[in-house]
């Protein structure tokens, strides 16, 4: 089959299209002929050589985490799923591979897809999806009139906590670049603000921060009004050992502590996921589209900044 694969660490010309067996289907598993996927930014990291105590050294490696399609064959002992049922999910935040035609994995790891969007626009909203549900309602705990901070808020993550922020009742503030100001007003924020030009300090106080960004924690830290909660879902790669840190020295001293988590949805969260989508609370943004050919293209499109929303890597 087709995937997306690269043989040493390195830019985004590193990644080329190649061949790789289909996956065996092993008892309790599935085998989803791929859609689309999406880019995300670990896998960026990933391919530069970032993560490399995490990914390792055997190459050639897979790059995709999200998918969406349709289930090509049900392996035995699986219950409740049929040929040709149309679903999305992700492999893990630590396992890639999905930017290829085919991807095994448990019923736990998907869940059926809307059925008012196409699998491209699907794709677009998982893993931002699951990761804004996760932080605002468990980890932070938002209500209705608290005021939110999005940073990052016209990329894949910070697209999707916008809506669901404005969807959870919170009066929303987002940061992003001056090119899309009008776009993240269009997802509902509030009030939108030009990070290039607004410096932390002028802000104000918020009871939650939702940071995609992964720099400067301690300075929007020092936002939060009491009893105030900050998410980060990632943090400075290229300061590695100070950034992850702070973030851990935060959990422990002083009232106003960082949550950071990388989790591994379930079926239960995309279902979830789902039903948002279906409501119209979320809607999908796709940037751009790429084949398979160009997930090089797509990398240095997510590198270079300025996303709105997600890049999708069409496959069928």
């Amino acid at each position: 089959m087709r995937a997306a694969l690269y043989d040493r660490y390195g830019p985004p010309e590193v990644l080329h299209e190649g061949k790789v067996p289909v996956p065996d289907v092993k008892p309790g598993e599935v085998l989803v002929r791929v859609h689309a996927a999406s880019v995300n930014g670990g896998e960026l990291a990933g391919r530069a050589g970032k993560l490399r105590l995490v990914t390792g050294r055997r190459f050639p490696m897979r790059t995709g985490i999200d998918f969406a399609g349709e289930i090509a064959e049900v392996g035995p002992s699986v219950t409740g799923m049929r040929e040709g049922d149309r679903v999305w999910g992700l492999l893990g935040r630590t396992t890639f591979g999905s930017a290829a035609e085919y991807v095994a994995v448990r019923p736990r790891q998907i869940a059926p897809a809307p059925d008012s969007l196409t699998l491209v626009q699907a794709v677009s909203l998982l893993a931002g999806g699951t990761t804004s549900i996760t932080a605002l309602r468990d980890k932070a705990r938002l209500k209705p009139g608290e005021r939110l901070l999005v940073r990052g808020a016209s990329g894949g993550v910070g697209s999707v906590a916008v809506q669901l922020g404005k969807a959870f009742g919170a009066h929303v503030t987002a940061l992003a670049g001056p090119k899309n100001l009008d776009f993240v007003r269009g997802l509902g924020a509030d009030e939108v603000l030009d990070y290039k030009t607004t410096h932390s300090s002028g802000l104000g106080a918020f009871d939650v921060i939702m940071d995609t960004v992964g720099t400067q924690h301690p300075a929007y830290r020092r936002l939060l009004a009491p009893g105030g909660r900050m998410v980060a879902i990632t943090f400075d790669v290229e300061n590695l050992l100070a950034g992850v840190s702070y973030i851990l020295g935060s959990t422990v001293h002083g009232s106003r502590r960082v949550r950071f988590f990388s989790g591994n949805p379930r079926h239960e969260l995309f279902a979830e996921l789902t039903r948002y989508a279906q409501n119209g609370d979320i809607r999908p943004v796709v940037d751009t589209v790429h084949p398979l050919a160009r997930i090089a293209a797509a990398h240095r499109a997510l590198e270079a900044g300025g996303v709105r929303g997600k890049h999708v890597i069409q496959i069928v």
